[in-house]
């Protein structure tokens, strides 16, 4: 796989290219490739983390200096979920360089979705092993910052739990209830699926990084199928 086309586009050129090759490599393809010698990119991906939050909660911070904590919290939180960074991957066709399994490859659904999310945080963290926090910082910068406009203009940033308890409340008088469904993946990239109940009754379930992201996904979706 030639990454170069990525590196220009992304006006970042790699001294290490082993790492960039890393930050694309999915745990699936190294089970395909037995022989491999690389590294798949969870760790990357749990730096990159770290770096994307440092990053977004400084721009944040000196963006809005009259917001609260609160607020920066709820705003971070949109520009960081999965559904954000998946988008950001599609813009900057990470689909065309991954390195996955033939089975990961077929899957084009919320899957994916995380594969792309998690890959960012990956391609973050190779930048600032490779060349330092910086020009990591200046990647986030150029693909990640001008969203929180549009995030702010549709209100993204709201806190859909809040809202699906609010319309529960006011419609029906019941309380929603959280539930965990199921957790799969490995121990540093495991995907938790929660339902949300009004009552014994299902109303919707969503999937996320943490409880927390599940739930307000499963929130998300169940406005969405009261039509509230």
């Amino acid at each position: 796989m030639d990454f170069s086309a990525f590196e220009t586009s992304i006006n970042v050129t790699f001294k290490d290219k082993d790492l960039l090759r890393q930050a694309f490599t999915h745990r699936s393809y190294l089970n395909e490739h037995k022989g491999s010698k690389m590294e798949h990119n969870e760790r990357l991906e749990f730096l990159g983390d770290a770096v994307l939050e440092l990053a977004i909660t400084d721009f944040l911070y000196k963006k809005f200096p009259k917001k609260t904590e609160g607020e920066l919290t709820a705003y971070r939180s949109a520009l960081v979920n999965s559904t954000t960074l998946a988008s950001v991957g599609e813009k900057l066709n990470i689909n065309a360089f991954l390195l996955l399994s033939k089975g990961e490859s077929r899957d084009t659904g919320r899957a994916r979705q995380f594969i792309l999310a998690n890959t960012i945080e990956s391609i973050i963290g190779a930048i600032y092993m490779d060349q330092g926090y910086a020009k990591a910082d200046g990647f986030i910068s150029t693909n990640l910052f001008p969203l929180i406009d549009e995030i702010l203009e549709k209100r993204l940033f709201i806190d859909a739990k809040s809202q699906f308890q609010e319309r529960a409340q006011e419609k029906v008088g019941i309380t929603p209830a959280y539930k965990l469904v199921k957790e799969t993946g490995p121990d540093h990239g495991k995907v938790f699926t929660v339902g949300v109940f009004l009552d014994d009754e299902l109303i919707a379930s969503g999937d996320g990084k943490s409880k927390q992201d599940a739930e307000q996904e499963a929130a998300k979706r169940a406005l969405a199928v009261k039509s509230w």
